[in-house]
């Protein structure tokens, strides 16, 4: 049975082949065979936007676009952590195809935003009907997941549980935004879609850069910055797994800034968002500490993290601050929350990444060079 599922997604590809040079596109010895050969190189799916501009028109890439198609979800979105590049065995994609129907899409992790870009890429650049069509289905997927107040959940259609907050976490929403804006900007990859979805992509950024500005959590009076997760309806920070609570987030809240920090026409609310959180990010450095990361091969991972003094370091910050006091915080797997990283188990201290470098770049180079800007504007 397996076999003869495999075959019949074999003919399915090569009966798309072949409208697809009905249609004008470049001449290629397309099959199923085409998709399933194994290439002389593969790449790595972490790689697959990091090519030279005139690889997305190889075999190569048509092969890791038909991959991706494989793994899209019946909604129109995908899984994460999934390396999408592999070369496939038929008994492997007649599985993907057998799955298809059970959803797992999300935008965590880079899921779903980076298999839009990468179609894109191929699409513009071979004018494979059934890329296109893909790509559409996935756009349609992320402007259906956004909520009505512009924030969007990491799981859509939605899950219960932590999965339905808006989600900033791992650059989830902003990376979303990013990519929408692209389209309703009419970058070079997104020609081909439509004016229609054009406008919604627009709108829906809009509607994104409303609710990062209402979500701004404001202490004692002022603003500051945003957690990795927010309530869906009240716009509170809210907490995620146990070791991941209702906090003030630096890591995260870099993204944010970055892309406020690309608006086109900022207006007043945006730039004071901007400031406020630069102003946060200053504050809240921790000097005298080096997060460090020492090999173990006893430890599962083979490694080990720890927080040492050091005079000399530069400056760091948490991935969590409690909110009101902006005190770094901490948690294991029990979800009590300690003020030291020390003081939780071994596993989350090795496992996590509590202490985060980025807003460092963006005090000293993205900063200076947005107020420049914004100065040559006046």
């Amino acid at each position: 049975m397996v076999y003869r599922i495999a075959a019949l997604l074999t003919a399915a590809l090569a009966l798309c082949a072949a409208a697809d040079t009905a249609r004008g596109s470049q001449t290629q010895k397309e099959s199923g065979a085409h998709a399933a050969a194994a290439p002389a190189k593969a790449i790595n799916w972490r790689d697959s936007l990091k090519q030279p501009a005139e690889w997305y028109s190889s075999d190569e890439a048509v092969r890791v676009a038909d991959n991706v198609l494989l793994y899209q979800h019946d909604e129109g979105g995908w899984s994460k952590n999934i390396d999408m590049a592999r070369v496939l065995t038929e008994a492997e994609r007649a599985e993907l195809l057998r799955l298809k129907k059970e959803s797992g899409s999300n935008i965590d992790n880079g899921a779903t935003h980076t298999q839009l870009a990468y179609l894109a890429r191929v699409y513009t650049a071979r004018k494979l009907e059934r890329h296109r069509e893909a790509f559409l289905r996935g756009l349609d997927y992320l402007l259906a997941a956004q909520y009505e107040n512009g924030g969007w959940p990491q799981y859509y259609p939605l899950r219960k549980g932590y999965y339905t907050r808006v989600t900033f976490n791992d650059g989830a929403m902003v990376n979303v935004m990013r990519l929408l804006r692209d389209v309703a900007r009419r970058k070079s990859a997104y020609l081909f879609v439509d004016e229609a979805r054009r406008l919604r992509a627009e709108r829906a950024v809009e509607k994104g850069v409303e609710l990062i500005l209402k979500a701004q959590v404001v202490v004692g009076g002022r603003k500051t910055v945003w957690g990795a997760q927010h309530d869906e309806t009240t716009l509170a920070p809210a907490p995620a797994r146990k070791f991941e609570p209702a906090s003030l987030s630096a890591g995260e809240s870099v993204g944010v800034v970055r892309f406020l920090m690309s608006v086109e026409r900022p207006d007043a609310r945006v730039v004071e968002a901007v400031e406020a959180a630069v102003e946060w990010f200053r504050q809240t450095q921790v000097r005298g500490l080096r997060w460090v990361e020492r090999r173990d091969p006893k430890l599962p991972g083979g490694y080990a993290r720890e927080a040492v003094a050091d005079p000399q370091a530069p400056p760091v910050w948490a991935r969590f601050y409690e909110i009101g006091t902006n005190r770094p915080v901490f948690a294991g797997r029990d979800g009590v929350v300690k003020y030291s990283v020390a003081e939780i188990d071994e596993e989350r201290r090795n496992g996590y990444g509590w202490y985060v470098e980025e807003p460092a770049e963006l005090l000293e180079k993205d900063y200076p060079a947005w107020r420049s800007k914004l100065t040559q504007k006046k």
